[in-house]
């Protein structure tokens, strides 16, 4: 059991990784800047876009993490 929990979290830790590198960063100097307001003002949808999906299954993915170390941490002792 604690193996396959290990390969598991391995498996989420490397898809955790990947998901936060392909999210695209906050500020993007001066035309991220300015345009930062349209998006705001337009951006009904933003959890239909790409960034905001990349966010929410980083959240997934982190949670998901955190649980298994705890209950690897258990197994373990």
């Amino acid at each position: 059991m604690q193996i396959a929990l290990s390969i598991v979290q391995i498996i989420v830790s490397i898809a955790l990784i990947i998901t936060v590198l392909m999210q695209s960063g906050k500020s993007q100097g001066v035309p991220g800047s300015i345009a930062g307001g349209a998006e705001t003002f337009f951006g009904k949808n933003k959890g239909r876009t790409i960034d905001g999906i990349l966010s929410k299954v980083t959240s997934v993915l982190a949670i998901l993490f955190i649980i298994l170390s705890v209950v690897l941490y258990i197994f373990a002792a």
